[in-house]
Parts: C-alpha cells; sequence; structure tokens
C-alpha cells in the first residue's frame, strides 16, 4: 500500500478561508490542522502574526469573529456532539470566558455580530416534535442575553444590521425546513418586516454549505442600512435579490450567468461580490447595482472555499481544484496566506462525464490513476448533504484511492445542489431510492463503458453518501463487490429518535411528516429494511457522540447483519460528526483501504477458484473503538 504519500496528504497542513472581523478588516481568524487537530488561529494582517487560538483534545469546528474585532468566540461542546455553550478570547490573547453566563446550553443555529454585540441561535433537544424548539438571544458587551425570537419551529440567525438595530431569522413558521421564510425583527424583539416566496421556494439558502463561506442573507454594510441581500429560489435556481425590510421594496438582481449564485456586499455598499457554481466549478464577478454591469473577476478553474472583498476593493479567495490543495490568494495575484511546513502531495486532475438518467442527465466527475488500463477497480464515493454536491475540489479521501490504483467516481445525483431546484427537490416525498437510480445509471455506465471492473466495484460515502451506501447494498447487492459507510443512517426510525430536533424538523420536511404521520415511506428509505438481503463485505464506520446519524441506530443495523452470519465489521471511534484529528481520520482511512483490498482480493480468488472453494469466512473485523 501506497501509505505515505496518501497519509502525508492528511499531516500535511491545511487551512481555511480567512474571516476578518466586519469593523476591523484587518482582524482575522481561521481554522487549521497545523498541530495535527483543527483548532482556531487569530491573523493579524497589520503585523503578519498568527497566533493558535483553540487547543482542543478532539479539535475545534466552530469559530466566529466579533464585528469589533476585540473578541474571538468559539463553540465549547463535549467530544463531538455539538451540544454545547459559546466561548471567547481577547484578540491578542487571554483567558477563555463564557461568552453569555445565562444563555443556556444547546445546538448551534447560526451567530452575527454587530458592534461589540452578538445575536446568538440555539435549538434544544426536542422530541420529535418540535418541542423545545428554537431560541435567538441578544447578548451585549457585558454577556446579559435578552431573547428577541422564540418558537416551536427550526429557526437560525440569518444576520444582523451594522449598527445592530436590525434581526434577520431564517424560519419555518411555515412547517418546512428545507424551504425557509425571513423575518426581520428589531432589537426588542419586535417585527419589523417579514418575506416568503410560498411553498416550496425557500429564501436565505446558503450556496455550497457553511464551507463556501457565502452568506444566504446579509444586511447592507453601511450603518442604518435596512437592505438584505437574499438568495431566493424564484426561478429554478438559486439567484439573487435586495428586499429593503424598511419599505418592502424587492429588487431582483438578473443575471446572464447559467449556474447558481450567491453574493456578498462591497464595503461601500454599491457593489456586490458574485459566486458563480455551474457544473462543479465556480467563478467570481463584481456586480454594480447603479449601472448593473457584471466584471468578470481573474480566479483559476476550479473551487472557490470562500471570499471576501477587501477595504482598498481586492478581493481574497480560498482557490482549490481536485489537484490542487487550498491556498488563500487575492485578485492582485498575490499568494495570501498558506499553510506552513511542506504541502500537501498534490493528486489527478478530474474528468467530466454525463450519463442519461432517469430524471435527466446525471453529472459524474472522474479521477483515474496515471497510466492505468481498464478496466479499473472502482470506487463510487458518494457525496452527503443529501443537498451537497461534488466538485472539482481537493480531497484527499478521493486522492487516496487514485494513489492505490483505483478509478473513483462521484456522482451529482438528483437531490445534489447545483443543477437547478427540480433536481435538487426530486427527493421530497421519496428519499433515498430517488438518489439510489441515478448511482445505479452511473455504476452501469462505467462497466458498459469498459471503465469500470464489475467484478471490483466499491460503494462508499460518509454521512448521507453513508446512508446511500447502506440502502445500495441492500437493494441491489449484486452491484457491489464491497462497500465502506461511515456515519450512516443505517435505522431511520430509530436515526429520528435520537437525532438533534434540526434534523427531526429537516426530515419532516422532507419525508413530507415523521414516521409516526408517515411510516411507510420511512419504511421504503431506511436501510434496515433491506437488510436481510445484504451480501455485500461490509465496513461500518460511526461515531459515538454523532448527533446527526446516532450510534444505537447504526448499532441496530450491525447486530442485523451479525445475527445471520454477514460480513460486516464495525470500527467505532469517540467523536461525533466525522473527526478533526489527523491521526484518527488517517487510521480510519486506512481502516478502509485495507479492508478494501482485502475483500477485493477475495471475491478476485473466488472468481478464479469459482464454486470450488464456496465463499470464505470474513475477515477479521478492524479495531473497535467505544467512547470514554
Amino acid at each position: 500500500m501506497n501509505s505515505d504519500r496518501w497519509a502525508r496528504r492528511y499531516l500535511a497542513a491545511h487551512l481555511t478561508m480567512l474571516r476578518s472581523a466586519r469593523h476591523a478588516p484587518d482582524r482575522a481568524i481561521f481554522r487549521s490542522n497545523v498541530t495535527g487537530r483543527w483548532q482556531v488561529y487569530a491573523y493579524d494582517r497589520t503585523t503578519g502574526g498568527q497566533r493558535q487560538v483553540t487547543d482542543r483534545p478532539d479539535g475545534t469546528s466552530h469559530a466566529e469573529l466579533s464585528a469589533d474585532g476585540e473578541w474571538i468566540w468559539w463553540f465549547d461542546d463535549l467530544d463531538g456532539n455539538e451540544f454545547g455553550v459559546w466561548r471567547r478570547q481577547a484578540f491578542h490573547g487571554g483567558p477563555d470566558v463564557t461568552a453569555a453566563p445565562g444563555l443556556p446550553a444547546g445546538y448551534p443555529a447560526g451567530i452575527a455580530f454587530a458592534g461589540n454585540a452578538a445575536v446568538v441561535g440555539h435549538t434544544t433537544g426536542g422530541d420529535g416534535a418540535g418541542a423545545g424548539g428554537s431560541v435567538v438571544h441578544l447578548v451585549g458587551a457585558d454577556g446579559a442575553a435578552t431573547v428577541v425570537y422564540a418558537h416551536e419551529r427550526d429557526t437560525h440567525v440569518a444576520d444582523v444590521s451594522a449598527d445592530g438595530a436590525l434581526i434577520a431569522v431564517a424560519h419555518s413558521e411555515h412547517g418546512d425546513s428545507r424551504h425557509r421564510a425571513l423575518r426581520v425583527v428589531r432589537s426588542d424583539g419586535t417585527t419589523l418586516a417579514d418575506l416568503w416566496d410560498g411553498p416550496g421556494l425557500g429564501l436565505g439558502g446558503m450556496w455550497g454549505g457553511p464551507e463556501k463561506g457565502f452568506p444566504g442573507v446579509s444586511f447592507g454594510p453601511l450603518t442604518g442600512d435596512t437592505r438584505l441581500l437574499v438568495r431566493h429560489e424564484r426561478r429554478d435556481r438559486g439567484e439573487l435579490l435586495i428586499w429593503d425590510a424598511a419599505d418592502g421594496t424587492v429588487r431582483e438582481v438578473l443575471l446572464d450567468l447559467p449556474g447558481e449564485v450567491s453574493g456578498r456586499w462591497y464595503p461601500d455598499g454599491t457593489a456586490l461580490l458574485v459566486a458563480h457554481a455551474h457544473h462543479a466549478r465556480d467563478e467570481l464577478y463584481r456586480y454594480d447595482l447603479g449601472p448593473g454591469t457584471l466584471t468578470r473577476l481573474d480566479t483559476p478553474p476550479g473551487v472557490v472555499r470562500g471570499a471576501e472583498v477587501r477595504p482598498d476593493g481586492t478581493v481574497e479567495f480560498a482557490w482549490t481544484s481536485a489537484a490542487t490543495p487550498l491556498t488563500i490568494r487575492s485578485t492582485t495575484g498575490a499568494v495570501v496566506l498558506s499553510a506552513p511546513g511542506l504541502p500537501a502531495p498534490g493528486s489527478v486532475p478530474l474528468t467530466d462525464a454525463w450519463i442519461p438518467g432517469p430524471g435527466g442527465p446525471i453529472h459524474a466527475l472522474i479521477s483515474l490513476p496515471d497510466g492505468a488500463s481498464r478496466p479499473l477497480p472502482c470506487v463510487f464515493e458518494v457525496h452527503g448533504g443529501p443537498i451537497g454536491y461534488d466538485d472539482d475540489a481537493f480531497d484527499p479521501s478521493v486522492a487516496a484511492w487514485v494513489d492505490q490504483g483505483y478509478a473513483v467516481i462521484q456522482v451529482n445525483y438528483r437531490g445534489s445542489t447545483g443543477y437547478g431546484l427540480e433536481w435538487r427537490n426530486a427527493i421530497e416525498d421519496d428519499p433515498g431510492l430517488t438518489e439510489l437510480a441515478d448511482i445505479k445509471c452511473v455504476r452501469d455506465w462505467a462497466v458498459a463503458e469498459g471503465l469500470a471492473d464489475p467484478g471490483s466495484l466499491v460503494l462508499t460515502g460518509r454521512s448521507w453518501g453513508g446512508y446511500l451506501t447502506l440502502l445500495g447494498i441492500g437493494r441491489h447487492p449484486d452491484d457491489w463487490t464491497v462497500a465502506v459507510s461511515a456515519m450512516p443512517v443505517a435505522d431511520y426510525v430509530a436515526a429520528y429518535e435520537d437525532e438533534m430536533s434540526a434534523l427531526q424538523a429537516f426530515d419532516r420536511s422532507l419525508f413530507g411528516g415523521s414516521p409516526d404521520e408517515v411510516p411507510d415511506r420511512y419504511r421504503k428509505a431506511s436501510p434496515i429494511t433491506y437488510v436481510d438481503a445484504v451480501t455485500t463485505p461490509l465496513l461500518v464506520i460511526a461515531g459515538e457522540n454523532d448527533p446527526r446519524c446516532p450510534i444505537r441506530q447504526v448499532e441496530n443495523y450491525v447486530r442485523r447483519i451479525e445475527a445471520r452470519g454477514g460480513e460486516v465489521a464495525f470500527y467505532r471511534y469517540d467523536a461525533g460528526h466525522g473527526s478533526l484529528v489527523m491521526t484518527e481520520s488517517i487510521a480510519q482511512k486506512r481502516t478502509a483501504l485495507e479492508f478494501v483490498a482485502e475483500q477485493l482480493a477475495r471475491a478476485s480468488d473466488r472468481r478464479t477458484r469459482g464454486s470450488e472453494g464456496g465463499r470464505r469466512p470474513a475477515a477479521s473485523p478492524p479495531p473497535v473503538r467505544t467512547a470514554g
């Protein structure tokens, strides 16, 4: 196994996009794994100095910088369970203190800053029917917290105006957390304005998830500015509008671009920085509001993982491609910041394929080892979400498979973002099997084209991708030689009972109700329904403290396979929905690589022997990790 190269990609230092203080743009924060764990760092542009802020054994996943640049807020949970409180530390160092002593613990639901005040959203556990709900607090400089919004339905803090007078929340009071409405309240909690486009049309959806760094809603940058830049879905894709909450006027930003867009304000409020995503690649544009002109900015082909406008009008952006690890660059041509130490080894560029499918052409991204002859052992790496999508970005996991000689195929199945609302919403009321039909189409195409060896097909994924992996080997066991499912939904009813309340709300919107209300839909979509048909050797990886894909429902599934003597290995680790510790990430990847290699060798041996030897016993399971 070429372990040195693939492991060095995980061990090499990586970093995220800089996030500058709203009113102190020379102060910024970012996250990096330079210590072997993802932690938060402060960056002072005036001196070039960098300082590690957090030093948690399990890493830190969520941090924000106050608008005045004086405080770094970070979220303190327990072992990755995502339930906790906000703490803060002075920008130039000092002790960590509880940011708002009167604020109860909960799951984070958005945070925004104006001056030295913060607006903090959180949700409690819930009981499957919305109990507990969402609460938004205004937290003053002294840490005192005042409730400005509360509701039993799922709600997220969208933004706060530059002067702190107005707060925008994205809510689901109408009962659909996948397609939210907006409300602007004053700092005393009274309502100023509401905006909703009706059933099935959301407002404020964040393009590409938090890692893209483009908010779905943002107030204009000027003091007293009542305009909000809002991402909407009025025409089968994500676009932009400007809503003035004071007078109710709405101006749609009409752009002649084929893909989905999101945006940020330029500091003077006269222009927008537009991010354009199309067919798994990104571009940046400047849109001047007065003349309505659109100017493309100079960025390399690839993916933008966040961008912001500097006070002088230049743009900094985090850029990557499948072949190249992320760096932070500027439209001046300079590299603003790169991770210290030796860079991670690169990988191969992507190629694109469009495969006919039941809902229309399916976009697949293909990574091929250099010089390999076809057909190849092939890994189908299925993305999570389900509203996520695969793009032309550097991924150590994909690169590790390629290093071992596998072709890797990533499928932007129906349900993925970036291909229009009809494509994204096609899974509603029928999740799981819809996505699986697209994955199977691409699988069959790859075999028919002579790209994939039908005797060496691997199905794998994390989170929703792990769920689809289990569903795939239950519904189509003969299609796959071996499977690796990480952090999956395995028993949907049990998952619903144990997951965080925001995900319960998401599931109700996706399925059209709770398991009690639409039991047949959950039964049809649940991998445990088909578990007795599974014959594919399977490795399951799951976190003890995962609030999104809880451990009990994974255990239910594994026990069902073990009870009938099926081939399943179960790797447990002591963290939540993934690990922020690089040695743990390497251990999980090594386990997956070794499991797949051994099972493919066994399958090849069985084919060579024919039926003479029968099925050989399963490989010894990987080490079991337990909490504590």
